[in-house]
């Protein structure tokens, strides 16, 4: 059994920069847990915390429920999984495997049976012999994974071990890693910038951004319904389309989402309806992903936009259109700012650049209520404004017979639509 733990974990560098901003985060027993997020966000941090490496500024680390403020790294029954390998230059690859076992005392012949098994575990048993310049870089990384396991550690951490890999391997490879790891029914965190790595491999997935946990839940939750506008922005490709729309509501008819020239109406039999009747006069924003859109014939009832298709983008196994219907796109960076593009500095929606640097994070079921005090506003941090048309993407079946310029109508399914309120939260009834 092993599980983590981390209650209200801060880590602040010595020049004043935070780098984790007050995590809570639980992970169960066999469990495999991604960390997500862009560089810089605190997901090694993190690990490092927990493996001892780190001191945290607050908060505790609590492994199987007991604090390791006193534990040493290697009184943690802990295995770390480096980017860079890291493994011994002089010593083969049985040596490598073998020596966390040699350190602690493991005799030859035991020793040299758990290499032989894990090594044949990871398909690298015909190169014990060789040296790590002898091998190519899946090997080299098969072996710092078997250095780890050799252990028979209680709980692995992985720090984007796959990173310095072709594509082609890394998905080989990660098909292997979360396979080992169920197999060994050995609790796993692991770190990644790679969005396709984090839902492919993970039974839930942990999105930070500049320190702060932004949500927690498994790959369909996180990706269906986001609990922030970074979020929907971070996951998917192509990304969620955001657009600023103002809202009207006719009550026990619909809500009007007005995106400048164009108009959509969510009925009043939907439940989420008088949710967002409660920004009516104000501006919200409105996130369609490529899959919520159906070309459509240009006089289709119902929920259409039509507009103009800008570009084209060919993947063999479809196409990307990009579609301006003159609405305004609403722009999330990764360093910590969201942009909304059309709003000079001090708009309505101005202010979802600031909801998107709070100080709070979330939990995988419910949202954290945050103070007043944390609930940062960019009306005083208005960042870059500037006006640019929203360019939506649309797929479409493999070199269409459409080029740019071509007028293109879409269908919209309204039951497939994410709203944010100006603070960059989710506007839903309940959570999840």
């Amino acid at each position: 059994m092993s599980t983590v733990a981390l209650k209200d974990v801060t880590k602040i560098w010595p020049d004043g920069t935070v780098a984790v901003d007050k995590v809570d985060l639980e992970v169960r027993d066999g469990e495999f847990l991604v960390l997500l997020g862009p560089s810089g966000c605190g997901k090694s941090t993190i690990l490092r915390m927990i493996a001892g490496l780190e001191d945290p500024t607050a908060g505790s680390i609590l492994l199987n429920g007991e604090s390791v403020a006193e534990l040493a790294p290697r009184d943690r029954q802990i295995a770390m999984v480096f980017q860079d390998f890291a493994l011994y230059p002089h010593m083969t690859v049985a040596g490598n495997i073998g020596f966390p076992l040699k350190l602690s005392g493991v005799e030859s012949g035991p020793r040299g049976e758990r290499i032989g098994d894990v090594a044949a575990a990871l398909g690298i048993g015909d190169v014990l012999a060789r040296k790590p310049t002898q091998l190519s870089g899946g090997q080299r990384q098969r072996v710092a994974m078997g250095r780890a396991i050799v252990r028979r550690p209680g709980l692995f951490l992985m720090d984007e071990p796959l990173s310095n890999l072709d594509s082609g391997l890394r998905a080989e490879l990660r098909t292997e890693i979360t396979a080992l790891t169920r197999e060994l029914g050995v609790t796993t965190m692991y770190v990644t910038h790679d969005q396709a790595e984090a839902l492919t491999m993970a039974d839930r997935v942990a999105i930070l951004r500049g320190g702060v946990l932004q949500d927690v839940g498994t790959p369909t939750e996180v990706y269906g319904r986001p609990a922030t506008l970074y979020v929907a922005a971070f996951l998917g490709s192509p990304r969620m389309n955001l657009l600023e729309a103002s809202v009207y509501v006719h009550l026990d008819r619909y809500v009007v989402l007005d995106l400048g020239e164009q108009v959509l109406y969510l009925p009043w039999s939907d439940i989420r309806a008088r949710a967002i009747a409660r920004y009516h006069g104000e501006r919200i924003v409105v996130g369609m992903r490529a899959e919520a859109l159906t070309p459509v014939a240009p006089d289709a009832p119902g929920d259409v936009l039509r507009g103009r298709i800008r570009y084209l983008e060919h993947h063999g196994h479809e196409s990307l259109a990009f579609l301006d219907i003159g609405a305004t796109a609403i722009v999330v960076d990764e360093a910590g700012k969201g942009v909304a593009d059309a709003v000079p500095s001090g708009g309505a929606l101005s202010r979802v650049g600031g909801a998107l640097q709070r100080l709070a994070g979330r939990s995988d079921r419910a949202v954290r209520e945050r103070p007043e005090a944390q609930r940062v506003s960019v009306l005083s941090d208005p960042g870059r404004h500037h006006r640019r048309p929203a360019e939506v993407a649309v797929r479409l079946a493999p070199y269409p017979a459409v080029s740019p310029g071509h007028s293109l109508a879409v269908g919209v399914r309204m039951d497939a639509l994410h709203f944010f309120d100006e603070r960059g939260d989710r506007i839903d009834v309940g959570w999840r």
